[in-house]
């Protein structure tokens, strides 16, 4: 039975990939880089940890260093992300699963105060028992935070969901021994992420089905 619900925030439950998108291009063309050419191009080339993705979409680290173009995408990023919407069914479903009984939890790649000024924006806090983000810019990876949340938690790890819209959270989930659902409206394409052998949803709002279907016949309703 799953118990608690952990969800990524950036292309899952915020709408961020044209800002991503946009922002990245800007930093490609003033380091004198072509830009990605399309949104399509772009959800098949995103991926974790992120030194690995700017690497696939050109950049030389010998001219540029990693940590001054990850500075420069922040700048870029988080003047327009203060204009992005949630997902569509974000709101909703999220009302839905706690309705269900069920934890959740807010896991990011992002800086632990970017995900609290973010999540500040949007009438969703009340939702989550706790907002996790890591340490640095840099975007690593959020495995060890997820580990250690779901070591610390005396819970059955399996009863943990992870939702999110890239590869990296079934990696995450996998490495906590935790289930993971994907969703095929963020940074990465639906064909990436049947690479991941788990369930792909097209909206959030299929969600909660497929947490009473989890939980067993007793719970349908």
């Amino acid at each position: 039975m799953i118990h608690t619900v952990i969800w990524d925030w950036n292309g899952t439950l915020l709408d961020d990939l044209e800002v991503s998108f946009s922002a990245i291009n800007r930093v490609l063309t003033s380091n004198g880089y072509p830009p990605i050419r399309d949104l399509p191009a772009y959800r098949e080339v995103f991926c974790f940890p992120v030194i690995e993705y700017y690497r696939r979409v050109g950049f030389d680290f010998a001219r540029t260093p990693f940590e001054m173009l990850a500075q420069q995408f922040m700048d870029c990023y988080h003047p327009a992300a203060a204009r992005c919407a949630l997902a569509p069914d974000a709101l909703d479903t999220l009302r839905a699963v706690r309705e269900l009984g069920v934890r959740q939890i807010l896991l990011s790649a992002s800086l632990q105060s970017h995900l609290e000024m973010q999540v500040a924006r949007y009438p969703i806090r009340e939702y989550f028992d706790r907002l996790l983000g890591i340490g640095d810019i840099y975007a690593a990876s959020k495995a060890k935070l997820a580990a250690d949340f779901v070591g610390a938690s005396g819970l059955p790890a399996e009863g943990f969901l992870f939702v999110g819209d890239t590869l990296h959270d079934l990696e995450v989930a996998r490495g906590c021994g935790a289930q993971c659902l994907l969703y095929c409206g963020g940074h990465q394409s639906r064909g990436v992420l049947g690479q991941g052998g788990v369930p792909v949803i097209e909206r959030l709002s299929q969600l909660p089905a497929f947490l009473r279907s989890a939980a067993g016949p007793d719970t349908q309703r």
